[in-house]
C-alpha cells in the first residue's frame, strides 16, 4: 500500500523530469509540447487531490490549518499561470519567460511540501491515521484526471 507522503513524491519526481524536458527543449517542438501537456494535465488532477486528500486532513488539525491555506493558495497561483501558458505561443520568448517563472514557483513549492509540510505531517499526524491517504489520492487524481476539461469549461462560465 501507498502511503501518501510516497504517492505525493512520486509525482513531484516526474514533475520535476517533465519541467527538466521542457527547459531543455526549444519552440514548439513535438517534445515540448508532448511533456507540456503531460505536465499540465498531471499538475492539474494531482493538485486537486492532494488538496481533497492530504490538505482536507491538514486543515482539520489547528497545527495545520495556514500551511495548507498557503499551499492551496500556491496551487491557484500556478494555475493560473499554466492557463496563460496554454494561451501562449510555446515558441515565443515571452512562453519561455513565464515558463520559467512558473517552474521557479513549481519547484520552490514541492520543495517546500516535501521539506518543510512533510517533516511536520509526520511527527504531528499518527501513521495509522494517515493510512490508506495514499491510496485514496491516487484514486481521487485518477477521477480528477477525467474533469480537468469540465472544470476548464466551467471557469469560463463563471
Amino acid at each position: 500500500m501507498t502511503d501518501i507522503y510516497s504517492a505525493i513524491t512520486s509525482d513531484h519526481d516526474r514533475h520535476r523530469e517533465l519541467l527538466s524536458t521542457i527547459e531543455d527543449t526549444s519552440g514548439a517542438s513535438d517534445t515540448r509540447k508532448k511533456a507540456w501537456d503531460e505536465f499540465y494535465h498531471d499538475v492539474k488532477a494531482h493538485a486537486a487531490a492532494e488538496e481533497e486528500t492530504f490538505y482536507s486532513k491538514l486543515i482539520s488539525e489547528t497545527w495545520g490549518q495556514d500551511s495548507a491555506r498557503h499551499s492551496v493558495h500556491e496551487h491557484q497561483q500556478l494555475d493560473d499561470m499554466m492557463e496563460e501558458l496554454n494561451e501562449m505561443d510555446m515558441s515565443s520568448s515571452g512562453w519561455l519567460n513565464k515558463f520559467k517563472t512558473l517552474q521557479h514557483d513549481y519547484l520552490h513549492h514541492i520543495d517546500e511540501e516535501e521539506d518543510e509540510v512533510f517533516t511536520r505531517a509526520k511527527k504531528v499526524i499518527d501513521d495509522g491515521e494517515i493510512k490508506g491517504y495514499g491510496e485514496r489520492f491516487l484514486k481521487r487524481k485518477e477521477e480528477e484526471s477525467g474533469l480537468i476539461e469540465k472544470k476548464k469549461e466551467d471557469s469560463l462560465e463563471d
